[in-house]
């Protein structure tokens, strides 16, 4: 059996998104049985390791049916070479993420998760919007969003 493919998810904190995402694309990948294909991580650019998820976040994914657990981790460099794919939440964590690798070209495939869903996306409409201090509609649409997207990948990557 060849080694199970790379997925991280990054956002900031990796206290909302990013473990938001992972969750859904696990969620989906086992609703499909591709679960044993696939490593699946969550970090942030700016993240303290050991903190829980955020509660709002908690909340959504529990509204759906899933479970957010783990705690924050912060990105690694190593992560951009040990991982396949590198599914970045937003333009401000992207340019982050450049500066993290100055100038080294990581072996996994970049990109911003929105435009899986939407690859015509330009500007803000790249980016899954944090929703910190904008109440539960605001983690509602991360979720639909993240979702969305999530499916994309995951239909991408079973092909």
């Amino acid at each position: 059996m060849s080694a199970r493919t790379g997925v991280l998810f990054v956002c900031y904190a990796n206290l909302v998104r990013s473990p938001l995402a992972a969750a859904v694309f696990a969620e989906l990948a086992a609703r499909r049985g591709l679960a044993d294909r696939f490593r699946i991580d969550s970090a942030g650019v700016a993240a303290d390791a050991g903190h829980a998820r955020h509660p709002d976040s908690v909340a959504v994914a529990a509204s759906h049916g899933l479970a957010l657990t783990g705690t924050s981790r912060p990105l690694r460099r190593d992560d951009l070479f040990e991982f396949d794919h590198v599914l970045v939440l937003d333009r401000r964590v992207a340019a982050e993420l450049q500066r993290l690798l100055a100038g080294a070209r990581p072996t996994a495939q970049v990109r911003l998760l929105a435009t899986l869903a939407d690859p015509h996306a330009r500007d803000a409409a790249q980016d899954v919007r944090d929703p910190i201090s904008k109440g539960p509609e605001a983690f509602e649409a991360a979720f639909q969003q993240i979702a969305r997207a999530c499916a994309a990948l995951l239909a991408e990557l079973s092909r």
